[in-house]
């Protein structure tokens, strides 16, 4: 049977939630200034059997995309992912400043630290079935305190 009714879950920052075999801890949202357009969201994912983070979405922002920054020749690049991020079987997969994050773009309104964002992630199963996990991240200014503790290499 193929469940594609959508899991509404409330996500903490030092919490951990799940859909269908994915589990999503440690999620925020950068905080913002007036007259910025954009941020990031942060978090780390683990998809027990293997998937990939296909689309997401917010109605704080008018675009939002999974973006990837790395060193290019010296200089430091960032660029869409396409065609989905891989999450690898029971391997987490953090979403970090400087790394892989998702981009909230053309933001209706400022983001002030204390508030929270929803954001809607869509995945990928190795049998092509989608779901969708929706989440409300809180916003901060800086990186919560569980997120720091629990960084890895």
């Amino acid at each position: 049977m193929k469940l594609k009714a959508p899991a509404l879950i409330v996500a903490l920052s030092c919490g951990a939630v799940y859909a269908q075999g994915v589990e999503v801890k440690d999620a925020w949202v950068r905080a913002t200034v007036s007259g910025q357009k954009a941020t990031g969201a942060f978090m780390k994912i683990t998809a027990k059997d293997g998937a990939k983070l296909i689309a997401s979405s917010s109605p704080a922002a008018g675009v939002t995309e999974v973006h990837e920054m790395k060193m290019d020749g010296g200089v430091m690049k960032m660029r869409a992912v396409e065609g989905g991020l891989d999450l690898p079987a029971g391997k987490a997969v953090e979403l970090k400043p400087g790394g892989y994050h998702v981009m909230l773009m053309d933001l209706k309104a400022p983001l002030g630290a204390d508030s929270t964002v929803p954001l809607t992630l869509t995945f990928k199963d190795a049998k092509g079935v989608e779901s969708k996990l929706e989440l409300k991240l809180p916003v901060s200014a800086k990186a919560p305190a569980a997120a720091m503790n629990e960084h890895k290499h």
